[in-house]
């Protein structure tokens, strides 16, 4: 499946952004989904993850009441309100997709998740 995101820009803290993935080439419904950011100099880490159907959701402690992840599989995209925006937000964020069944958990490791997108970079100014 190919995933391409797009919606970052550079935003004052307290701000909101929109961020969204659009995946196309496998059936969209078939794939848990995940958001995942890295800064600069760190490693990459999960933000928030949801199941095939939506259903199911998860959040990094970080942006736990802040971020809302959800997915649309008629449309086959993934989406990421981010709300509140502090200046440690600021990375490049990725989308990610893992084949699931429809009873999985959903996983935070950025090695279980089999395609990716190409990033984009989320900026929060002080």
């Amino acid at each position: 499946v190919q995933l391409q995101a797009s919606g970052g820009g550079l935003v004052q803290a307290g701000g909101s952004l929109r961020l969204s993935c659009a995946a196309s080439g496998r059936t969209f419904s078939n794939y848990a989904m995940g958001w995942f950011h890295q800064a600069p100099g760190k490693e990459r880490e999960f933000v928030a993850g949801i199941s095939r159907s939506g259903g199911s959701t998860d959040y990094a402690d970080s942006v736990k009441g802040r971020f809302t992840i959800s997915r649309d599989n008629a449309k086959n995209t993934v989406y990421l309100e981010m709300n509140s925006l502090k200046p440690e937000d600021t990375a490049v964020y990725y989308c990610a997709a893992r084949r699931a069944i429809m009873t999985s958990p959903i996983i935070q490791r950025p090695g279980r998740y089999n395609y990716w997108g190409q990033g984009t970079l989320v900026t929060v100014s002080s």
